[in-house]
């Protein structure tokens, strides 16, 4: 007998034994049959969708910024004819406005993207317009403690932005003018002590700024500020890896402290790249993997086995920092 007839032949037998009837198979609300939840069908989003909103998003950003260019343009080119309060509102009253624009925008779904354009123009527009205020004050304000004033008022103010909007491009902003009053403040108390190294100091600075980065982005891996963790992830290994590859000197110079552990902070970023399923680190892990080697190879194995060898030796290492990162991708991160 065919196997499938044989299998229906089972199958009403099995129906005339418990005294099933063809309406009981019909009829959806059959007593001890549970019924079967529905299947709720989500709204599929195809590729051309995300990449008509991205160019719509470009459009928006590439259009602030040279709304922003216009206006600097304006301010350098008649600078010294304009009066101070033709400069005050060109610059920050345009940035006021522009902010303003941004929340009355910011208020309607559909109006995101231009109200995040126009927070962009105030975001680049308020520091020149509070350059201006501090310049007609008579002020320096190329000097390292007005612009910890400056960036410490912008700072306070994106950051209660978004303490009270909980938008991620307030969120942004704190960060970046977060970075420039860290960077300002220090520089400042370096001005103050001309004991420290100026060198040193910056590449201490630089690594804990790329630290900090790291550790933001980890907090915001999940929720509405993730679309920050990966331009984190990036520029904070870029920060980190960079400073540690220069604390670590070079030969006869050399720092062997931090030559010693740096392959601890490269391979604990390529770690962290599987962990948290992030292509920055991967990227900026290999990248500054692939220098070391170099780096190590030019310092120490050039006179001992020669510079072509060497060379060959740090290329086969090349590879297999490449093969490696690329198996990672593919098995621990890619998801697609």
């Amino acid at each position: 007998m065919d196997p499938k007839q044989q299998a229906l032949e089972q199958i009403r037998a099995i129906a005339a034994q418990h005294g099933i009837t063809q309406e009981d198979l019909s009829n959806p609300h059959t007593p001890g049959v549970p019924t079967p939840a529905p299947v709720v069908v989500t709204p599929s989003i195809t590729p051309s969708e995300f990449h008509h909103v991205g160019i719509a998003e470009v459009i928006y950003y590439i259009g602030g910024a040279i709304v922003c260019v216009g206006i600097g343009i304006f301010v350098y080119q008649n600078w010294n004819t304009l009066a101070f309060p033709t400069k005050m509102m060109a610059t920050l009253g345009a940035a006021i406005a522009a902010y303003i624009v941004g929340v009355l925008f910011g208020s309607k779904p559909s109006l995101e993207g231009p109200s995040n354009a126009f927070y962009l123009i105030s975001a680049i527009v308020m520091p020149i317009g509070l350059f201006v205020v501090f310049d007609n004050a008579h002020m320096n304000i190329g000097s390292s403690g007005v612009q910890a004033v400056i960036s410490a008022i912008l700072f306070v103010m994106y950051t209660a932005s978004y303490t009270i909007f909980r938008k991620p491009v307030f969120m942004l902003f704190s960060i970046i003018f977060g970075t420039w009053l860290f960077n300002s403040s220090t520089s400042y108390l370096l001005d103050q002590n001309a004991a420290i190294d100026p060198q040193k100091f910056t590449q201490y600075r630089a690594l804990a700024s790329g630290a900090a980065y790291i550790l933001l982005g980890m907090s915001f891996a999940k929720g509405k500020l993730a679309p920050l963790s990966g331009a984190l992830y990036g520029f904070g290994s870029l920060g980190f890896l960079g400073a540690a590859l220069a604390l670590g000197g070079w030969q006869p110079r050399q720092d062997m402290l931090w030559e010693l552990m740096y392959p601890v902070f490269v391979f604990g970023i390529l770690y962290l790249s599987v962990y948290m399923k992030s292509k920055s680190f991967l990227t900026f892990g290999t990248i500054f993997l692939m220098v070391y080697i170099f780096k190590i190879t030019a310092e120490y194995f050039t006179e001992g086995l020669g510079w072509p060898l060497s060379l060959v030796i740090a290329g086969l290492l090349m590879i297999g920092v490449g093969y490696t990162s690329v198996t990672l991708n593919k098995k621990y991160i890619k998801t697609v």
